[in-house]
């Protein structure tokens, strides 16, 4: 790992806090900001275009910071079909890339682009808009006082998270393989079981290679923390039935992880899973997530 330390959001008496105490979450001055970013998102159309954002000399300072620490960390943890990815992925050291600029690099590449999300995204639309090679992305950037912890995806997540997935085809396919399951149902019962395979796979997945675990999942790629203590969690074969019935916290290091063999083995097995996947299909148990949040969609909290 490199020598930039991992810090958990820290209370007013020196503790270190949990999730729900994190500066980014009572500091007003930033609470205005995320929302004025997010603002423009409503009542936004899938596709339509809208105004990039004027990032801060501090917003930039964070990127630059946690780019120094993800290069790194992903270079050590991440699986050779994610680092094979990243070759080719909008990912400048020196800047925060608008949504255009990653849009339209991914879209040479896999045609792919992104589209504006604010907040919460219900599953139908975010997961369903990836069968037309477009996935919902924020603008905002995490809180400065903790580069490298934030309790809510924002676009350093969705950039080296889902921005270096969508710079190759085979992981494209996998997403549009989700969407395409997501447009033909509309139960939210059913779309739920698909929104929970998607958050252990391309958000939390991870490769066995000879012996050791190393990262594929979106989540997972974008958490300094949580990339390098892959050894710490339970890590189970890949199973879609058993990860429809594991519980998982969306606002922090996740217990239990998923791994496969390959990404082929992940996409034959969610293809297995979900081209027969309809609204008659029977629910399963649905894990009990921890935390605040709604559908996993594109915006629910994860602990980086």
């Amino acid at each position: 790992m490199s020598g930039i330390q991992v810090r958990t959001p820290v209370t007013a008496d020196g503790r270190l806090g949990t999730a729900a105490e994190h500066p980014g979450l009572s500091d007003p001055d930033y609470l205005s900001r995320r929302r004025a970013i997010g603002a423009v998102a409503r009542g936004h159309r899938v596709g339509d275009p809208y105004p990039p954002v004027d990032y801060s000399a501090r917003e930039e300072t964070t990127w630059r910071t946690v780019h120094r620490a993800l290069w790194t960390a992903q270079g050590e943890h991440a699986c050779r079909a994610a680092l094979d990815a990243r070759e080719h992925a909008p990912v400048p050291a020196d800047h925060i890339p608008q949504h255009a600029e990653v849009g339209a690099h991914l879209r040479h590449l896999t045609g792919f682009r992104f589209t504006l999300a604010g907040g919460v995204v219900e599953n139908k639309r975010f997961l369903g808009s990836m069968a037309d090679g477009w996935f919902h992305a924020v603008q905002f950037v995490r809180h400065p006082a903790v580069p490298l912890f934030t309790p809510e995806p924002d676009v350093i997540h969705d950039v080296f998270g889902h921005g270096i997935h969508l710079a190759s085809p085979a992981f494209a396919d996998v997403y549009r393989l989700i969407g395409r399951a997501a447009m033909r149902v509309e139960r939210e019962d059913v779309l739920q079981m698909i929104s929970d395979v998607y958050w252990f796979t391309l958000e939390y997945g991870v490769i066995d290679e000879c012996g050791t675990p190393k990262a594929y999942g979106a989540a997972l790629l974008s958490s300094y923390g949580e990339i390098g203590r892959l050894g710490a969690a339970r890590i189970r074969p890949l199973d879609i039935d058993a990860m429809l019935t594991t519980t998982y916290d969306i606002r922090g290091y996740q217990p239990v992880l998923f791994s496969a063999r390959s990404l082929d083995e992940v996409t034959d097995t969610l293809a297995g899973f979900l081209e027969g996947l309809d609204d008659d299909s029977e629910p399963r148990r649905r894990p009990a997530r921890q935390g605040t949040g709604t559908a996993v969609g594109a915006r629910t909290g994860h602990g980086r």
